[in-house]
């Protein structure tokens, strides 16, 4: 059984239809990644999934039981937290300040405490009291990340971590991700660099319209295949 699934899932913003009929799964301690151009869908699902879009009942479930109508605090309550796409840091507050606010949602039991954010991105700590959004995109990506992970997570969802940021910093970015799935989350990373998606994840899906094109593992699944899903088979 999937810790986590979509079935048929569908979005709309108004009269406009994001996404049509996308199946994922997600076991316990997998890490998957989402890959697709922009306007793909991506982060519709994302949204979707963590409760910022609300959908039918049933066509989200999480440990067998369905999410898909529950709100955002809800959805996080149950153990499911998003790292969402542009930081969202709160501007008023200061890096420790941002950090502690992931706690308070979700008291859950597990290996995130602050001490240990500040483990992982050590150069939270010397800036522990900057506001948040005075340091650099990088870092406030790591507040971002450290943020969600203080809720000990079941399933974390990171949406496009990586964009904007400079190649020295999303390697040290991707660097982390080993020791946070050793914290037992499982992992959904959208990304539109094929390179670290499939360098990182179990299992692969490609998104194009809002539809599911293309999935498998990343050793089955070759350049042409990935080539044809993202962008369109020629005709």
């Amino acid at each position: 059984m999937a810790l986590l699934s979509t079935h048929g899932l569908t979005a709309h913003y108004g009269q406009f239809q994001a996404l049509f009929g996308v199946d994922v799964t997600l076991d316990a301690g997998e890490c998957v990644a989402i890959i697709g151009a922009n306007g793909a869908g991506k982060t519709t699902l994302m949204r979707s999934i963590s409760g910022v879009l609300r959908n039918e009942s049933k066509s989200i479930r999480y440990r067998d039981l369905p999410i898909g109508s529950l709100a955002a605090d809800e959805v996080m309550q149950r153990g499911i937290a998003m790292v969402p796409e542009g930081r969202r840091l709160f501007p008023s507050l200061t890096v420790e300040e941002n950090l502690l606010i992931g706690a308070q949602v979700r008291k859950g039991q597990g290996p995130w405490t602050l001490e240990a954010i500040y483990e992982l991105f050590p150069i939270l700590k010397e800036r522990r009291k900057n506001a948040g959004t005075a340091l650099s995109g990088g870092q406030q990506q790591m507040v971002a990340i450290g943020r969600a992970l203080m809720s000990n997570p079941d399933v974390l969802l990171c949406d496009e971590i990586s964009l904007g940021l400079a190649p020295v910093v999303i390697r040290d970015i991707y660097n982390a991700l080993p020791r946070i799935r050793a914290g037992d989350a499982a992992m959904i990373i959208v990304e539109q660099d094929i390179g670290q998606a499939l360098k990182v994840a179990d299992r692969v899906y490609c998104m194009m319209e809002g539809r599911v094109t293309l999935t498998g593992t990343p050793q089955a699944l070759s350049r042409e295949a990935i080539h044809n899903a993202y962008f369109g088979a020629a005709a």
